[in-house]
């Protein structure tokens, strides 16, 4: 408080809950100490920015007077919320039984050798959602949400790596079921080559009293070859 000779004013500074968009209201009280009619005028360093009502009046002696201070909705926050506005409440003495509409600039003019008290407050801005050092929780006992949202994308990772799994497990059943399927191609056409190998000796060796011709000797050669060839794919 203030202990000035003709006002005290409360409170000293001028804090409004800051919020984008959005009007703020604070107020501050002038009590006569005198037995004497106080006039009083507000000043403020941005006046398009505030409103004050009253910004000129009269505190009668040993009373009080309510200043309401609004401040207008801005677009945004200053840089570190913090604000370089100023307000300056004069104060002088006025005629007995004089009322607002007797007040004239003339009266706060230290010219004229009156005393005219000047106090300065400051502008001070105050989040009107300051951000909570420990996580929120929505309802007892349930976890913070920062612990939700790492969960959340745990499960979405697990989820990932099964279906890209799944996915290589099909590729891989895929590739061993047709190496099967050649296998027992392979095994087919050896068991079909050595038939065939079979019934060429036969017929060789009933024929060997009239010698064995050249074709059948080169015959039995290629399959032979063929033969091997199988037999080490399988």
């Amino acid at each position: 408080m203030n202990t000035g000779d003709l006002l005290n004013i409360e409170p000293t500074e001028l804090r409004f809950n800051f919020e984008v968009r959005k009007q703020a209201n604070c107020s501050m009280t002038l009590t006569n100490k005198t037995d004497k009619y106080v006039a009083f005028k507000v000043k403020t360093t941005n006046p398009k920015k505030y409103c004050v009502r009253p910004n000129t009046g009269v505190v009668l002696p040993g009373g009080t007077c309510e200043v309401t201070v609004t401040m207008q909705a801005q677009k945004e926050a200053p840089l570190d919320m913090q604000c370089k506005d100023k307000f300056l409440v004069q104060s002088a003495m006025a005629p007995d039984g004089s009322t607002a509409k007797d007040i004239t600039s003339e009266m706060f003019n230290k010219d004229d050798g009156k005393v005219v008290e000047e106090f300065k407050l400051r502008v001070i801005y105050i989040p009107a959602n300051p951000p909570s050092p420990v996580p929120e929780e929505s309802e007892e006992g349930s976890p913070p949400r920062e612990d939700v949202n790492e969960q959340a994308a745990l499960a979405s990772a697990v989820t990932r790596s099964f279906e890209g799994t799944k996915e290589k497990d099909s590729e891989a059943r895929s590739l061993i079921s047709k190496l099967t399927n050649e296998k027992a191609s392979a095994i087919q056409q050896n068991q079909k080559l050595r038939h065939e190998l079979d019934m060429m000796k036969r017929e060789i060796g009933r024929r060997r009293s009239g010698g064995v011709p050249v074709y059948v000797v080169v015959l039995i050669g290629i399959l032979s070859i063929l033969l091997g060839y199988l037999m080490k794919r399988t």
